[in-house]
């Protein structure tokens, strides 16, 4: 368990040293800056009134939500690819690590790069709401409401990191596995749409990854639950990461 620790580490600190580590940090921090400056300039035509609905709004999926999701596909995309492309994919293997444990260390490195942008986003949007409207507000809404918003954007952007990273193995391309990622962040509507006649549409992961749907009490399709959904979230994440383990396993890289 230690030495998979220090497979993370190693993993964080490569990361680390790109000069594109810290422009998501820097993008997030500027746009939330700059939407809780308009929210407060345009305060007089109905808005926020407490830091707790400036946060939760950042956080959702309509919020910065989606923006986030962008990021984590353009952070995930490099981590496999680029060890093909700059050619260290033959010093990583040669090491006494199994495949399985090095490609484990990129993808929880990969998780952790986008939890940490979350965490960021949520402070920043904490900071920005109670300068903005000051920390001692009340509102109808929450921090459990804030927390399940969090929450329900996480799982959203991590199934697509986890889409993102099964198409970096597949593809080896860091250019093409971006391109892909945004095209079926950008696509899930129009094929839920066009698929929405059929009752195969329920267990389509696009249709299920935004758990947010159920929080007012609603559900996309008849026959749809909160439950039901989770399920056919874990079906599909341990499919696309069954797919990139033994897709990483079996490729020769000699």
């Amino acid at each position: 368990m230690r030495s998979f620790g220090n497979l993370v580490i190693n993993e964080w600190l490569k990361l680390s040293k790109k000069r594109s580590f810290f422009i998501p940090y820097a993008v997030l921090i500027a746009f939330i800056a700059l939407f809780g400056y308009l929210a407060t300039a345009f305060e007089s035509s109905g808005g926020f009134v407490s830091t707790v609905e400036f946060v939760q709004s950042v956080m959702s999926k309509s919020g910065m939500g989606q923006f986030i999701v962008f990021l984590g596909i353009i952070c995930t995309a490099g981590i496999v690819t680029k060890e093909y492309s700059l050619g260290t994919i033959k010093l990583l293997l040669i090491r006494s690590q199994s495949r399985n444990r090095i490609l484990a260390s990129k993808y929880v490195t990969a998780v952790l790069y986008t939890v940490s942008l979350f965490l960021c986003s949520a402070i920043v949007a904490f900071i920005t709401g109670g300068i903005a409207f000051g920390f001692n507000g009340s509102s109808e809404m929450g921090w459990n409401d804030v927390f399940m918003t969090v929450l329900y954007t996480l799982v959203y952007t991590l199934v697509y990191v986890t889409i993102t990273f099964m198409v970096g193995v597949l593809t080896k391309s860091t250019g093409a596995t971006i391109g892909i990622g945004m095209f079926l962040v950008l696509l899930e509507g129009l094929v839920t749409m066009l698929l929405s006649k059929y009752a195969i549409v329920k267990y389509l992961i696009f249709t299920n990854a935004d758990l947010s749907v159920y929080s007012q009490g609603g559900a996309p399709f008849k026959g749809m639950t909160l439950n039901f959904s989770l399920i056919v979230v874990a079906v599909y994440m341990v499919l696309f990461l069954g797919t990139s383990f033994v897709t990483f396993k079996k490729r020769d890289v000699a």
